[in-house]
């Protein structure tokens, strides 16, 4: 069946003293649009998130969270520039000896002075880290597919429905299409025995009644729409039936659908026929809105 745009999905996993969190969301879009939000430790997969997302699910505006803990630490450390703080130690003796005043520079006032101490990442084990993040975010995505499956197989279960609905509906039409050639014919020829008085009836040519009523049959004939419109109805039934991605699949299968039925209602010429033409793009437009959804 058919898979949603809409989703979550979260993990959480602990390997050694390195904790991550991985949570994933998406909404709908035409295109797979995704937005990464990590710590700069991991900007060297930005790339290889993107293409795992890609993957995995194709469409939609996807946010993706990253945390990341070390209860170690071990991914930094501190440099001292012992250069600097023999610069700065000699420099408040000096002052000391020109003002007179007690040199009482402690190490942490010195520590304190710029650039003295610096934080510096230590090389990291991108391959390591890689493999690790990308298994969290593999189980937030597998979380997320889930659930973007569970609603789109509600999403395709309610388009069937509407689709059965719209067969339904076309089939009352086929029965009733005849009808109105026939109903034509009977008014057309009420209005000419209306018209005509008993002396001119002898001068009327009754091919003249059919050659109208064969010209209005013309006019009105909506055969091949409704043969269009089953085939197009069969070929929805079969995409909500794969399990793959179909969203544009059924977009593009929905205004074909959508042109039939108002080229019915053009040609129809009977009321009828019109409010059921009216009740079928009621349901197309509220089959439209559900599969903006899919993927």
């Amino acid at each position: 069946m058919a898979y949603s745009m809409t989703g979550f999905g979260r993990c959480e996993k602990v390997f050694g003293s390195r904790r991550y969190t991985v949570e994933i969301k998406s909404v709908n879009s035409r295109f797979c649009d995704i937005n990464i939000r990590m710590p700069r430790i991991f900007n060297f997969a930005d790339g290889q998130v993107r293409k795992l997302i890609t993957e995995s699910l194709i469409r939609g505006k996807v946010d993706i969270f990253i945390n990341f803990d070390d209860s170690e630490n071990q991914s930094s450390e501190v440099i001292l520039n012992e250069g600097l703080v023999k610069a700065y130690s000699g420099a408040l003796k000096d002052i000391s000896a020109v003002t007179g005043r007690d040199d009482d520079a402690s190490a942490s006032r010195i520590a304190s002075f710029p650039d003295v101490l610096t934080v510096r990442q230590k090389d990291l084990d991108e391959e390591a880290l890689w493999d690790e993040l990308s298994g969290c975010i593999s189980g937030a995505l597998s979380e997320m597919k889930v659930m973007r499956k569970t609603e789109g197989d509600s999403l395709a279960s309610d388009v069937t429905d509407k689709i059965c609905e719209l067969e339904k509906i076309r089939d009352e039409i086929v029965a009733r299409a005849p009808e109105v050639v026939k109903e034509y014919r009977t008014r057309l020829a009420a209005r000419i025995e209306e018209l005509l008085s008993d002396d001119k009836k002898a001068f009327y040519d009754e091919n003249r009644l059919s050659a109208e009523v064969a010209v209005f049959a013309d006019k009105c004939a909506i055969d091949e729409e409704l043969k269009r419109l089953m085939s197009h109805f069969q070929q929805a039934k079969r995409y909500l039936a794969v399990d793959d991605s179909i969203g544009k699949k059924m977009d593009f299968l929905i205004q074909e659908i959508n042109r039939e039925v108002n080229t019915i209602g053009s040609k129809a010429n009977d009321l009828d026929i019109t409010n059921r033409v009216l009740l079928m793009k009621g349901i197309v437009e509220e089959i439209r809105e559900q599969i903006q959804n899919l993927v």
